[in-house]
């Protein structure tokens, strides 16, 4: 059926909507307003939630609203639209469109892609392919292997198809859907060969065809490639939080960073559309993950030295041992001489020494402030200079790290190297530093890495250690809406330096806290509230709708990934003894999963260990000897 040689097309949508808040963000009308331009109707399915102001958006452009239970998946929202948009008015349409709310878009408008597919003769379409396998992932399609279809983000039915009787048969004939394997298998991975097989034409507007060797999934794999070569309208939003070990087992993990930085630079396509939903429903990171929350500036040049910034920057300091007070001011003097810095310390002692120090430091206003000596750095920051972060829109904040608990001390002095180098290398840098923030709107605060040589080498993978519960709990009394999970790590200021945007963390300094919040010394060596706050800075930022970033000097960053290497290829040399394997194979031969029939518990992971470090067969022998011990006779 072609469309294009009709004066008028009769068109309608069923958008299915979902989201566990019911907040409607703005990508949803951002989408919707540019399909109302092709379409008559807009026939909205919710599953779950809609909230009042959700409700208003949707009704302010005009569309129909059904809110159901949350069941089905979008399959039977799907199902359920249609029956209560009516099949006698279905039968009236000339095209049905069936899209979802899993996509960005439209990139570009919608009606160059309807003006193209109408002159097609065509039963249904869609914008994307999967282009399928050979076997079946989840032995439950009915063909016995996954055929190349049309992704059900968006298909669109023609009246032939709409009238005939196979599709009214199909829909009545839907299997419960009770989970996401069940709507890829009873729905979007057969709708496509179904049809084709009952004769009705079908085919894709994104013609991946040539790439149906290379890619399963051609719009999550290549995705600029489909928006810069291929005209596609859209993106899906898994592009930019897609577990990293997908990513990097079929590319190089570059999908989300590239696309966003072509849309920045290269489309229309409002960016802050995006930043708005993610920040609020994804977690940090699996958005770090794919988006490279990491800044790495130079340190001897600034970038854009024509750009001036406006903002008012202020720098926090606490100092305890005072002498520290020389290196600190070696890297402070770096700070624009306009700013305003607070120093905190313990004793009147210490004040009028840190206080005659710091009158060689150019800034516009100087305090030095006394405070009980509870909390470390992170209780002076809350109770001592609260009152002042609201006049500022840019904060530096540092301190007296010595790390006095890890020998040698060079591996203390390492981390302080770090910290500081990362947040005040030099006068450009710390500029580089300020532009970043005006050039990145979304950005809340910036951080150095996590250290990861000598004693510290353990804490990349235990970024929590015992913190999460602390952590956790402190976020549900701020009332905190953002995903904290064990099996994630916070995006965290370990370390307690960083700078930092006031908007991002008003939600923290807008309760009133006290010296007797925080316990006094001598302090337990993890687990208290000012580990939990360490790690609850990030989520606070996040809260706020911005996101938490590592950022370098060009300098220290080459050690950063050198020292990264180094670790990686000591570990795929010691433990693959030369064989060809992949990072999937690393994670199974260190027990990403426990063994078959083996109890789950702590002395597991004397077994996993000997898996980890061992050849294959050597472990699989020493396994076998063992289950015979284990079933001999004793003498006793």
């Amino acid at each position: 059926m072609v469309l294009s040689n009709q004066k008028a097309v009769n068109r309608a949508a069923i958008y299915f909507f979902y989201d566990k808040d019911g907040v409607v963000d703005d990508y949803n009308l951002y989408l919707l307003n540019d399909m109302k331009k092709n379409v008559q109707q807009i026939f909205v399915v919710c599953n779950g939630k809609l909230t009042p102001e959700g409700r208003k958006k949707f009704e302010s452009i005009g569309c129909r609203i059904l809110v159901r239970d949350n069941v089905g998946f979008d399959v039977w929202a799907y199902k359920e639209a249609m029956e209560a948009f009516g099949w006698d008015q279905i039968k009236q349409l000339d095209e049905l469109i069936l899209l979802n709310f899993t996509i960005f878009g439209p990139i570009r408008p919608f009606k160059e892609m309807f003006d193209d597919m109408d002159q097609r003769d065509l039963d249904f379409w869609g914008i994307t392919v999967h282009h399928g396998a050979t076997f079946d992932p989840w032995k439950k399609i009915k063909f016995g292997f996954l055929p190349i279809h049309l992704q059900s983000h968006f298909i669109a039915v023609r009246k032939t198809m709409l009238n005939s009787v196979e599709f009214r048969q199909y829909w009545d004939q839907m299997r419960p859907v009770e989970c996401y394997e069940d709507a890829v298998c009873y729905h979007e991975a057969i709708f496509t060969k179904t049809f084709a097989d009952k004769g009705f034409k079908w085919n894709a507007y994104v013609d991946t065809t040539p790439c149906g060797d290379k890619f399963y999934y051609p719009l999550m794999m290549m995705p600029l490639e489909l928006l810069k070569n291929y005209r596609c309208p859209i993106l899906k939003r898994k592009n930019f939080f897609l577990d990293a070990e997908v990513y990097l087992r079929e590319s190089g993990n570059e999908a989300g960073v590239a696309l966003m930085d072509y849309l920045k630079k290269n489309t229309d396509y409002d960016v802050d559309l995006i930043w708005q939903n993610l920040l609020r429903t994804q977690n940090s990171f699996d958005l770090k993950n794919c988006l490279g929350f990491d800044f790495i500036l130079p340190g001897d040049k600034v970038a854009k030295p024509q750009v001036k910034s406006t903002a008012r920057i202020a720098l926090i300091v606490h100092i305890y041992e005072l002498d520290m007070t020389s290196y600190i001011l070696e890297y402070v003097r770096y700070m624009p001489e306009d700013i305003d810095v607070y120093v905190t310390t313990d004793t009147k002692e210490k004040q009028a020494e840190i206080y005659r120090a710091f009158q060689q430091l150019p800034c516009n206003h100087l305090e030095v402030r006394l405070v009980p000596n509870r909390g470390r750095d992170l209780g002076p920051l809350l109770t001592g200079v609260r009152d002042v972060i609201s006049k500022y829109d840019y904060i530096c904040k540092v301190h007296d790290k010595k790390a006095l608990n890890v020998r040698p001390a060079t591996l203390g002095q390492s981390f302080s190297y770090q910290c500081f180098e990362c947040l005040l290398h030099s006068k450009e840098y710390v500029q580089n530093v300020i532009n970043t923030f005006d050039e990145n709107p979304r950005v809340g605060m910036l951080m150095p890495p996590p250290p990861h040589y000598g004693d510290y080498y353990p804490i990349v993978g235990r970024e929590w250690t015992i913190n999460e519960k602390v952590t956790a709990g402190l976020a549900k009394k701020m009332g905190l809406q953002v995903d904290i999970t064990p099996d994630k790590p916070p995006i965290a200021p370990l370390g307690s330096f960083f700078w930092f945007r006031a908007k991002a963390l008003e939600k923290l300094f807008a309760i009133e806290w006290k010296p007797e919040d925080f316990p006094e010394e001598p302090l337990k060596e993890d687990g208290t509230i000012l580990h939990g706050i360490e790690r609850l800075f990030p989520f606070v930022v996040q809260d706020a709708g911005y996101y938490p970033a590592w950022v370098m000097p060009d300098t220290y960053a080459s050690v950063f990934v050198n020292n990264l290497y180094f670790y990686l290829r000591s570990l795929n040399t010691y433990l693959f003894h030369g064989e060809f394997c992949r990072f999937s194979d690393l994670l199974d031969r260190a027990g990403r999963g426990k063994e078959e029939g083996e109890p789950e518990q702590k002395s597991s992971r004397v077994v996993m260990f000997f898996k980890f470090i061992l050849p294959p067969f050597i472990y699989r022998a020493i396994r076998y000897c063992g289950h015979l011990a284990m079933h001999q006779p004793t003498d006793s």
